[in-house]
């Protein structure tokens, strides 16, 4: 099945999520979920007991809901009970909670908002701008970050051609076009910019995302005309495209003196621009 886990945020609490595009559904993480209606400190204990009520009352949901692999504290992937929109209402049904009526609205905007994009991919794209804007980043830095978007896209589009898997197959293709640019690992990138589960892209600044692009943009052209049988010569187009990005790199090194690669994350990126926004408003006072 082609999954793409997710974080979706309801009342400050992160709520994990799987989007199944065969069966067209969100599946949300009951434990998650628990956690956000009754702020219990143990979740899990709560969903544990929870079970045995259920299922001495008769009830299947507990039965039925499924086991998902998803992103854990530690960063790393875990079978977690998961159900769909429509047994996490009934589930929701046996939690008293305050919280219970705007969480099913939450519930219901999450489910429409797929559909809306499935039918309009722009909405996609328009929600990330809202999303960045109201974090803070600068439009230049955005519009950067929506075209890398859109490149990802395209390259993740063509490795699905060739039948490879996203769970088995994406990340070490994508470590060694990182590797192959920016002369780090993905660990080795998000390690320098002080990251641990945050998005690397997210907190790369303008160069490097447009570096980044013209590295995944190249691998993605140059697949498409040689056309790999199989997944060693995959990893050979990957090494290729980013290679591609990482003469630029060097080129644009030499002319500046300065290095591409850098430790500055999110953070940084965002207390640039307020300060850009600072001067550019005395600016326009003094004016």
């Amino acid at each position: 099945m082609g999954k793409q886990n997710e974080i979706k945020v309801f009342d400050e609490r992160k709520v994990r999520t799987i989007w199944d595009s065969e069966q067209e559904k969100w599946y949300f993480s009951i434990v998650d979920a628990i956690h956000v209606l009754t702020e219990s400190p143990n979740p899990r204990k709560y969903w544990s007991v929870l079970k045995i009520r259920l299922k001495k009352e008769g009830s299947e949901l507990a039965t039925n809901c499924s086991q998902l692999k998803m992103q854990s504290a530690d960063g790393k992937l875990y079978k977690t009970d998961v159900a769909d929109t429509e047994q996490l209402f009934r589930l929701i049904q046996s939690i008293p909670s305050p919280k219970a009526e705007p969480f099913k609205l939450w519930l219901a905007q999450v489910a429409s908002e797929r559909l809306d994009e499935i039918q309009d991919p722009e909405l996609t794209i328009d929600r990330a701008l809202d999303q960045y804007l109201n974090l803070g980043y600068s439009e230049s830095w955005i519009n950067q970050r929506l075209k890398s978007i859109e490149v990802r896209k395209e390259l993740t589009d063509e490795w699905k051609k060739q039948g490879l898997k996203e769970s088995i197959h994406f990340a070490t293709l994508t470590d060694i076009i990182t590797k192959a640019w920016s002369n780090k690992t993905t660990k080795e990138y998000k390690i320098l910019k002080g990251l641990k589960k945050e998005n690397l892209r997210d907190n790369m600044t303008n160069t490097e995302l447009i570096l980044n692009m013209l590295a995944e943009a190249s691998t993605k052209d140059i697949s498409q005309a040689v056309q790999p049988k199989s997944f060693d010569e995959s990893k050979i187009v990957a090494s290729q495209g980013g290679n591609v990005a990482n003469v630029a790199l060097k080129e644009l090194e030499a002319k500046t003196g300065k290095k591409v690669v850098s430790s500055a994350n999110a953070k940084s990126i965002l207390n640039e621009h307020k300060e850009e926004k600072k001067i550019s408003q005395r600016r326009s006072k003094k004016s």
